[in-house]
């Protein structure tokens, strides 16, 4: 049975050499094998093994004796021991729930503190046959129904998943090797429980024998299709990384399942997870995304989604309220400058017209620096600022002036960008606006002596 926890630890390169793995000991069979597997194999991979306990505090003084116990194999196996005391009943709520919770945010301070690289745990064969039924009649989607994985992101490893709880048990006996009963375990108050002792022999009495093998196979599917998709959806990267930004043609374009998949990639990325997240959720952001209407904001667990025109943006809640985008920044001729908020820079270049290039080439962000100048002296009302709801004026080719906000709207700015928007005035008139360029009466024309050229540059200038 060793050989078969190798094998299924080499094919699914749960451990790398010289890795400091911690195994999760409750004191049950499937742990209390766990320990006594790696403990042997452990020196093929050159294992820095420690043993992992939380101590629940849900049955009282028998959850201590659990921690007593697992202390005492601990220093039988002279291995490091990490235990972690809390009280789960006080904290009221899904005892179930704040259990696993408890464990996971122990084990990852665990490995986020560089103490540990992995942690182990005893999930077996039968652990997720019940965990993919637990799903489906939860109404889980696809990407819950891969289940437990024998390796996630967050360094939890499951060594065991190819075998079978009987098994497990038959082996610890054969060796004289006692465990602890968790009698909460027997308690039919806990749905996981009654999925255990009656659904699922019901099921295999009913139904299908095989049924924990069939579910076995249906999260080995999963898992495949998973790791598929999460490679194929590598292609869209997540910019900006802090509130992704997709285009609505570009979920409208891909076929649903992928759409379905970006989408929950991003609301992962933002979130940190998936908890809550459900498939309304989703379809609502898709159905958002194909509608005629221009604009929607709506939250779902954890993200503030916000449609503007052609752009999707994802970011966490309170994102667009926090963003202090109201800026005022004094300029001279030449320099450069950061935008506010942005790593862009705004730069100013003076240029004898025969400087600049051909004739009309980049007219739009080129401004006449003598119709600006007093005196031949750089002026000193030269303002860098952010748009401002009413802001107006007339723009090369134009024949009267229009508000910027008319502007945003023809070359479809999304709300989000407008708020940063960069405008150079001049004692308060507006001199350039990015991407619409220079004001009509201080544009350079055929008789410009001297150029102001406005250019950004090292940064994005749109968030899309």
């Amino acid at each position: 049975m060793l050989n078969r926890v190798a094998q299924f630890i080499a094919r699914h390169r749960i451990f790398e050499t010289g890795q400091r793995v911690g195994v999760a000991v409750s004191g049950g069979a499937d742990s209390m094998f766990l320990l006594h597997a790696l403990h042997e194999l452990g020196p093929r991979w050159n294992l820095k093994l420690s043993v992992v306990h939380v101590e629940h505090g849900i049955r009282g003084e028998a959850s201590k004796a659990d921690a007593e116990f697992v202390r005492g194999l601990a220093s039988r196996f002279a291995l490091p021991f990490h235990i972690r005391s809390v009280s789960i009943p006080a904290a009221g709520g899904n005892l179930e729930q704040a259990a696993r919770n408890a464990r996971r945010d122990f084990f990852a301070e665990l490995i986020g503190s560089g103490l540990l690289d992995r942690v182990a745990t005893g999930h077996t064969h039968n652990d997720q046959a019940e965990t993919v039924l637990y799903r489906i009649l939860r109404g889980s989607g696809l990407t819950g129904l891969a289940a437990i994985r024998p390796v996630t992101e967050e360094g939890l490893v499951r060594p065991l998943l190819e075998l079978e709880r009987k098994e497990i048990e038959a082996w610890l006996r054969s060796r004289n090797i006692e465990w602890r009963h968790d009698a909460t375990n027997c308690d039919l108050s806990y749905a996981r429980n009654r999925l255990r002792h009656e659904t699922l022999p019901l099921l295999r009495e009913t139904f299908n024998p095989r049924l924990d093998q069939a579910l076995v196979h249906l999260a080995s599917l999963s898992q495949d299709e998973e790791q598929y998709w999460n490679e194929e959806l590598e292609r869209y990267p997540l910019i900006p990384a802090g509130s992704p930004i997709l285009s609505t043609s570009q979920l409208a374009g891909l076929p649903r399942a992928a759409a379905r998949r970006l989408v929950r990639r991003v609301i992962r990325h933002v979130k940190g997870d998936l908890w809550q997240i459900d498939y309304a959720h989703v379809e609502k952001t898709l159905e958002v995304a194909q509608s005629p209407l221009g604009h929607a904001r709506f939250q779902i667990p954890g993200v503030e989604i916000v449609r503007s025109l052609d752009w999707i943006r994802f970011a966490p809640p309170g994102f667009t309220a926090r963003a202090k985008v109201g800026f005022e920044v004094p300029l001279r001729a030449p320099s450069s400058i950061e935008l506010p908020g942005s790593s862009t820079r705004i730069t100013l270049q003076i240029l004898e017209k025969g400087d600049t290039g051909e004739a009309c080439g980049t007219v739009v962000d080129e401004l006449d620096w003598q119709r600006i100048t007093v005196r031949d002296e750089a002026p000193s009302g030269l303002e860098l600022r952010n748009w401002r709801p009413g802001d107006q004026y007339r723009r090369v080719g134009r024949t009267k002036q229009e508000k910027v906000k008319v502007l945003f709207q023809e070359a479809r700015v999304p709300l989000w960008e407008r708020r940063g928007w960069p405008i150079i005035t001049y004692n308060g008139t507006i001199l350039w606006v990015r991407r619409f360029g220079a004001a009509a009466e201080f544009a350079a024309g055929p008789a410009t002596r001297l150029v102001l050229r406005v250019g950004e540059s090292a940064g994005e200038t749109s968030n899309r």
